[in-house]
């Protein structure tokens, strides 16, 4: 198949369907029963991250900008924010999407997030889990990964971060493993696929092929148990089977962008959800985002792409026309988010 059309099938993998109304700004969001909201500091310190380190680093955008517009929204925290050195040096793993170590070789995503947080202390990781397969066989890759690290004796340290399908995968892990709670302290959602997305039900098992045939990809189909990992009965039958150790902290960061922030490419995607939902990403309504009993630390006006996966800075013909909206301050965000993490658990709790 041509790069060509499979970059035309790539970008439409979740169907097609018809335009649907615009959501209206600001949105309006209900925030589940349980859920903690640590909103109000954590855009204290994602504020102060972009006023202070946001001119030198990529895509930067004012605070405003890079948060969705919310009513009844929590002001600041307005307490003091400190961006110098970490004192705790915390440990970030984080854990990617569907199909993302088919597209790596191909995405060369530049090393600029790791980089930057290690000028402030924190040492940031991807974890390498299959790209296609369901989430008992990544569960385990993620598991292996994080006890054959050279870890300090002491209390829990290691920030676990999933973002996608990487959020069942690692909650996955976390609930079968019991021994990763000797070492996580914290785990983050950042855009995932806690409930699933409808667009997996009508989604067809052959997509896999898209991914495996990918300009460089070095990835194989795995067990085929991706996609069905992400149906909505599937996500949310395991959450209702499984309860979430208590010793580790839980926490959401929902990509909830303006229709006008949806990239060319999963405009269509946006636009089938919309029909159900028009509080979505391109791929997940805002609500599936969440995991139950979290700390919600955030709405991100980015879509589901943009948060994590830099298509545009390595690929600027595709940047410019189908991923028109890829630009997002991934840098800052990943400071700040370890800025709370790092203030946050500091903080006892019953």
């Amino acid at each position: 198949m041509p790069f060509a059309a499979r970059s035309a099938a790539f970008c439409s993998l979740l169907l097609l369907g018809a335009c649907s109304t615009a959501p209206v700004t600001p949105f309006v969001v209900e925030i589940p029963a349980g859920v903690i909201d640590g909103r109000a500091r954590f855009n204290d310190i994602f504020c102060a991250v972009l006023e202070q380190h946001g001119a030198q680093l990529p895509d930067n955008r004012t605070c405003d900008g890079a948060l969705s517009p919310v009513a009844s929204a929590p002001i600041k925290a307005g307490l003091p924010v400190d961006v110098g050195r970490s004192r705790s040096s915390l440990i970030a793993r984080a854990v990617p999407g569907i199909g993302y170590a088919c597209i790596a070789p191909w995405l060369h995503a530049p090393a600029t997030i790791r980089a930057h947080l290690a000028k402030s202390g924190y040492d940031l990781q991807m974890v390498g889990v299959d790209a296609l397969s369901g989430i008992e066989r990544n569960a385990r890759q993620i598991r292996d990964a994080i006890m054959a690290m050279q870890y300090p004796a002491g209390p829990p340290g290691i920030v676990l971060i999933g973002y996608s399908k990487g959020v069942p995968d690692a909650l996955e892990a976390i609930v079968k493993y019991p021994e990763l709670q000797q070492r996580v302290a914290a785990f983050v959602s950042i855009a995932g696929a806690v409930g699933g997305s409808p667009l997996a039900n009508d989604a067809k098992q052959p997509f896999t092929g898209i991914f495996t045939h990918w300009p460089q990809a070095e990835c194989d189909p795995g067990d085929g148990g991706a996609l069905d990992a992400l149906r909505p009965e599937v996500r949310k039958a395991w959450l209702a089977a499984n309860r979430l150790p208590p010793g580790i902290r839980y926490y959401s960061l929902v990509t909830l962008p303006d229709r006008e922030r949806i990239s060319r490419a999963i405009e269509p995607a946006y636009d089938k959800l919309a029909r159900i939902d028009p509080r979505n990403d391109g791929q997940l309504i805002y609500s599936d985002q969440i995991i139950p009993g979290s700390t919600l630390l955030g709405f991100l006006n980015a879509d589901h792409w943009a948060v994590f996966v830099p298509i545009d800075r390595t690929h600027d013909v595709i940047g410019s026309t189908l991923v028109n909206h890829n630009d997002y301050p991934r840098e800052a965000l990943m400071e700040a988010l370890l800025r709370y993490m790092e203030e946050d658990l500091a903080v006892a709790r019953p």
